[in-house]
């Protein structure tokens, strides 16, 4: 891709992820393409359906994620998985969505994607100790996602902590309130 289109390319990503946040998967092209500051024939042409359209702004999240894992290899790892959860409950929440609207082939594996991220940060807590014994993936995975789909606005972030003391090793655990 041209460097002129690539921008473009990006430029309207941005755009329609705004947009989509705002307004939902179902927001109007034409108004993805005035906010872009594009005609509609640019949006189409790099985005002939609003599937493509959606699928791009997916993936863009997903390899954001996944770029999010790889990243913190310098951090310790209990640190780490715990922040790569909270980024990933920003993503439950905002996206979850958009997801569901694109079907179940968005072109590309994001389960996979993010299962791969995920086991990394966990296999690397393991290592350190800084996980419980017997934490598996697909338990982070119920965590996060029940609590995206369940908890009320503002709240997440707290059941996400508070879930997140039981996967944590007693030692990484933050010291609570003392009982009288």
């Amino acid at each position: 891709m041209r460097a002129d289109a690539r921008r473009n390319y990006d430029h309207l990503v941005a755009t329609a992820r705004a947009v989509f946040a705002e307004e939902g998967p179902e927001a109007s092209l034409n108004e993805v393409a005035r906010r872009a500051k594009v005609g509609p024939g640019t949006l189409y042409r790099h985005f002939p359906t609003r599937q493509a359209l959606l699928v791009a702004v997916f993936r863009e999240r997903i390899e954001r994620l996944c770029a999010l894992a790889e990243q913190s290899a310098a951090e310790p790892a209990g640190e780490a998985l715990t922040e790569w959860l909270r980024a990933l409950l920003v993503h439950a929440r905002t996206d979850g969505g958009l997801s569901a609207s694109m079907g179940d082939d968005p072109g590309f594996d994001c389960h996979a994607r993010l299962i791969g991220a995920a086991t990394g940060l966990l296999d690397r807590a393991r290592t350190a100790g800084a996980v419980r014994e017997g934490v598996e993936v697909e338990d982070l995975f119920q965590l996060v996602t029940g609590i995206a789909m369940t908890a009320p606005e503002g709240r997440g972030e707290r059941l996400l902590s508070l879930a997140l003391e039981g996967v944590l090793a007693d030692r990484l655990r933050r010291p609570g309130p003392t009982r009288a």
